[in-house]
């Protein structure tokens, strides 16, 4: 770390284990990550409620590249549990932040919006336009909700695209807002 480890402690006494116990889970995740910039460790005893027993908190604050990490876990009675419960949800943000500078993350395709413009209720397809102009083919099953037959020209609709043979296809089909009222088909 480029900024020493920083250990605050609120309402707990101070011991040389409790001070270990954090330098070596922080360490822990140095190893795993080595581009953090500084690691702040706050420990506080939070007010006693009458029907409960002690409640510890726990809040991390790390800075890697670029970025911030915020951790807050909280657990009754047990201060052990609630650091390694902690320590543990930030090593997860610190393995999918990795996960994303690798490109591991799989990318959703976008949602669009549209709406019916044609639709062949014997046939069990239809087409949707875009905000650009764009046709996009959709047959019965690909909607998703409501089912094929109450859909009806100008309906309002999210879908993916996605690039077929024959053209820009339009799958999971949803419709949204207000329904036109019942057309020919």
């Amino acid at each position: 770390m480029q900024v020493p480890l920083q250990i605050s402690l609120h309402g707990i006494a101070p011991s040389d284990a409790l001070y270990n116990a954090i330098r070596e889970r922080a360490q822990k995740l140095e190893h795993f990550f080595g581009r953090i910039t500084s690691c702040r460790v706050v420990l506080e005893l939070a007010a006693r409620h009458k029907r409960h027993g002690k409640q510890f908190r726990v809040h991390i604050d790390l800075k890697i590249a670029g970025r911030e990490i915020v951790i807050t876990h909280e657990h009754d009675e047990d201060l052990q549990i609630a650091l390694r419960g902690a320590f543990r949800a930030a090593r997860r943000q610190l393995e999918d932040g990795a996960r994303e500078r690798r490109g591991d993350v799989k990318q959703h395709a976008p949602v669009l919006a549209g709406r019916v413009e044609r639709l062949d209720a014997e046939q069990g397809f239809g087409f949707i336009v875009d905000a650009d102009g764009r046709d996009f083919y959709f047959s019965r099953e690909n909607v998703v909700k409501p089912d094929f037959e109450q859909l009806a020209v100008g309906t309002p609709v999210h879908f993916i695209e996605e690039a077929a043979g024959e053209g820009l296809q339009a799958k999971r089909v949803t419709a949204h807002g207000r329904q036109p009222p019942a057309q020919a088909r």
